[in-house]
């Protein structure tokens, strides 16, 4: 069973990266997948109430992930209707393609740490289409922000999905995980920061037409800005709902989205439908990229699988005994979960390591933290803000890994090796 679940889900892997060449939709292919494996796990199986209640837990999972993601692009699709992102955009005066590199990465980075990465991802692509006209422009800062957003994300207990498993699990605190990976997630970005912007000296900044020919006739200045500081606001406050409650994150969200959607109607209640029909949360709802969705549903589930199946834990536990050495595991952990989802594999490692013997806030914990949570930019499916960057921007699989993979693969062990010299020094 194995064997086949392991084939299975190389095809279906190698179908996603082939989408253009093979004209196969890659959210036909992560649905086709999931639910082969599904099934064969079930068929192979001897344990019938076991497989569903594994099926009901990672659809619950997926389910939490799809919901913050069709609440905070929403969210997004609002703010992009009101023309609130001019907000920023007026601000920003720069004219040099490399200059506005260097902004966006920062901007990215501290965003991230502040809100999540695979948020951030969606405001900042969002804010790049009403900068840039040129589509190669657009898909080199987006893939730029991928990065930027897993490297933010890594040094933040709520950056990133893995960090906070680590961070709620008890493996990390939060004042130290920011001491330790700060430095080596800011080299991550600033390695292939210098080689992008480097390549892109003496180029300008193409503005889309729209950006400075066209007014929004339907919203008034006020109506932009309370709908933009809203939604930002929304977004920024979902991590602190989440300390509060103890709730999920895609509560947060929806309990945002709410309000959004209230406070939009109350703005716009003396206009005529035809008037406000396009500023209407309802519309942004049908703008959404439910392909990208459906897409991430399906990667998600199959994933499930390798994990619900003890694949996983079989491959942490060889490398365990192969290699033997911490630091090479986990970096090979970290290169893997750009194959793979890494939020399995930090599932994984928790279960293999214990707290006894590794205690809370010990080199192995925060090393984890770090691969896993910037691993994942070397490959566009490697993390949930390349998903959504795939799906907003339309990245191609074999694109991003011709341009971007090598940089991200560069700032991955430079950071590594920043952290590993930091760590010796310190200690």
């Amino acid at each position: 069973m194995l064997s086949l679940l392991i084939i299975i889900f190389i095809v279906t892997y190698t179908a996603i990266a082939l989408e253009h060449p093979i004209k196969i939709n890659k959210s036909a292919s992560a649905l086709l997948g999931a639910g082969l494996l599904w099934t064969v796990y079930a068929i192979f199986s001897n344990n019938d109430l076991q497989v569903n209640h594994e099926l009901a837990e990672s659809v619950a999972t997926t389910a939490q992930i799809v919901f913050f993601l069709i609440g905070a692009m929403t969210i997004v699709e609002v703010i992009d209707a009101h023309n609130g992102f001019e907000v920023i955009t007026s601000r920003i005066k720069t004219t040099k393609l490399s200059n506005l590199m260097w902004l966006v990465g920062f901007v990215t980075f501290f965003l991230s740490a502040i809100l999540d990465n695979l948020t951030t991802t969606i405001v900042m692509i969002s804010l790049m289409k009403k900068l840039l006209d040129k589509q190669e422009d657009r898909l080199i800062f987006a893939s730029m922000v991928v990065i930027a957003a897993n490297a933010g994300g890594a040094w933040s207990p709520i950056g990133d999905v893995t960090t906070t498993m680590l961070w709620i699990g008890g493996q990390i605190t939060a004042t130290s995980i920011v001491k330790s990976l700060l430095l080596a997630s800011l080299v991550n970005l600033i390695v292939p920061l210098l080689i992008v912007s480097y390549s892109l000296r003496g180029k300008a900044v193409i503005a889309p037409i729209m950006l400075e020919n066209s007014k929004d006739l339907q919203s008034n200045q006020f109506e932009r800005n309370v709908v933009f500081f809203m939604g930002l606001g929304v977004l920024i406050l979902v991590p602190a709902f989440k300390t509060l409650t103890h709730l999920p994150p895609f509560m947060g969200i929806l309990l945002g989205l709410g309000l959004v959607w209230l406070v939009g109607d109350l703005l716009h209640r003396d206009k005529e439908d035809q008037d406000k029909e396009h500023l209407s949360l309802v519309n942004a709802l049908m703008r959404i990229d439910m392909s990208s969705i459906v897409f991430f549903i399906g990667i998600l589930l199959a994933v499930a699988t390798l994990e619900h199946s003890h694949i996983l834990k079989y491959l942490a536990t060889f490398l365990d005994q192969t290699i033997g050495r911490q630091d090479m595991i986990v970096s090979i952990m970290g290169l893997l979960s750009a194959i793979v989802d890494n939020v399995p594999l930090v599932a994984a490692s928790i279960g293999m390591y214990d707290l006894a013997i590794y205690p809370p806030d010990s080199f192995l914990w925060k090393f984890i933290a770090y691969c896993a949570g910037t691993g994942g930019s070397i490959l566009i499916i490697g993390s949930a803000a390349g998903i959504a960057a795939m799906g907003l921007e339309k990245i191609q699989f074999v694109w991003y890994f011709k341009k971007i993979s090598w940089l991200a693969l560069i700032g991955y062990f430079a950071g590594n090796l920043t952290y590993i010299l930091q760590y010796n020094i310190t200690h």
